[in-house]
């Protein structure tokens, strides 16, 4: 974001000494203390945001393996039921046009969001006896507000908070895959939660059965969670390739994505049953035909999304002038710490010690520098990293 100038440093000369008036500079030992503080600030709370996942999900872990009888054979049913989530994932990572991802981005963006969904997990029971108290609004209310929104936000914080900041986060539709792989790292908890608790509550019918019973219907319901994160993971690796409006862009994706999943957990109740009615089908093939079409229609809305940029990308010969190993333009991204800098007079003249333009001070011949950059999407960084995620 281009600040404005003080009309003292406007009207004044490069001579005076502004420190304070309309300029700052650290140049105490309490500016730079100041400084340090604030440069630390963001990664100590990325430190204790992750800590608190990763807590949280081992105690709801282990809540549900209590009581879990055969709990190696029914752990063993909840992983396959990840599966088809698995297999679209796998569809979106070899959908993506350019480089493919680093796999070790890949493992820990699957890795945050299984502990990342505990953050849903907590805010979800917490709010449903306080909707459900209010009736079928409330239940609505409850999806539209809580949880769709709440479980697609932590999915996306999952890419935001590791992969999106790498250097090799270098095209939009590298936001659909690790979106997708959020999707799918989310599904695997969901569904091993959902499995134990379902074997849990078994009187008379056998564990096995059971578990067989709950993995089939959540294996439908992982596909989903890929799907709509992937949407927003697509619309969050545009945001960080345009110049403004990026939180608007976000915001898109988010609401998209939360649309989807919202429809589908208020549909998925009875739609199936009207279904069944309607064509006479047995309600275990009305509900599978259901969801396959549901997910065929947000899955077609990201197919979309996956295949203009894929033409896209070969009409203007991308891959000709393509270098994965050249850094991101530094205009155009919230740079890595550990990404080189761009060299700022490659495609520029010196600039003075003054910008006519955007009223940053500037070192002769040198990029611009933001310190308030980490607070917004819309901010522009140039030399260094100071994104609050």
């Amino acid at each position: 974001m281009n600040r404005g100038r003080d009309p003292v440093e406007r009207a004044a000369s490069d001579d005076d000494d502004l420190q304070e008036v309309a300029t700052w500079e650290p140049r105490t030992r309490l500016d730079r203390l100041a400084v340090g503080f604030y440069e630390r600030l963001f990664p100590a709370v990325r430190g204790v945001v992750l800590s608190a996942a990763v807590l949280f999900t081992v105690a709801i872990l282990f809540a549900s393996s209590i009581g879990t009888p055969q709990l190696p054979v029914v752990a063993a049913f909840a992983a396959l039921s990840a599966i088809p989530a698995l297999a679209l994932a796998g569809y979106v990572y070899v959908a993506d046009v350019t480089t493919k991802e680093p796999l070790h981005l890949i493992g820990a963006t699957f890795a945050l969001a299984f502990v990342f969904a505990s953050f849903a997990a907590i805010v979800n029971t917490a709010a449903e006896p306080l909707f459900r108290a209010l009736g079928a609004l409330g239940i609505v209310g409850y999806y539209l507000l809580i949880v769709a929104p709440g479980e697609e936000l932590v999915k996306l914080l999952a890419v935001r908070f590791y992969a999106y900041r790498d250097p090799r986060f270098d095209a939009v539709v590298d936001g659909a895959v690790y979106g997708a792989v959020a999707g799918l790292g989310f599904a695997t908890i969901e569904n091993a939660i959902y499995v134990t608790g379902f074997v849990q509550q078994a009187t008379t019918a056998p564990v096995v059965d059971r578990a067989i019973d709950i993995a089939q219907r959540r294996a439908l319901a992982g596909p989903g969670h890929v799907i709509y994160s992937a949407i927003a993971g697509y619309y969050l690796g545009l945001a960080k390739f345009v110049d403004d409006h990026r939180g608007a862009v976000v915001v898109k994706g988010l609401a998209i994505a939360a649309g989807f999943h919202a429809l589908y957990n208020l549909t998925i109740g009875f739609a199936p049953a009207i279904l069944g009615a309607a064509l006479g089908l047995d309600p275990i093939v009305s509900f599978v035909l259901y969801v396959v079409a549901f997910d065929g229609v947000a899955g077609g809305f990201l197919v979309v999304k996956l295949y203009r940029y894929r033409d896209a990308y070969r009409r203007v010969d991308a891959g000709r002038t393509y270098d994965p190993s050249t850094p991101v333009d530094a205009t155009e991204i919230d740079p890595a710490t550990n990404a080189p800098s761009v060299d700022a007079g490659a495609d520029h003249a010196p600039q003075s010690a003054r910008s006519d333009g955007d009223g940053e001070r500037r070192d002769e011949g040198g990029p611009s520098r933001d310190d308030d950059a980490g607070w917004s999407f819309d901010d522009d960084t140039t030399d260094r990293d100071d994104d609050p995620w």
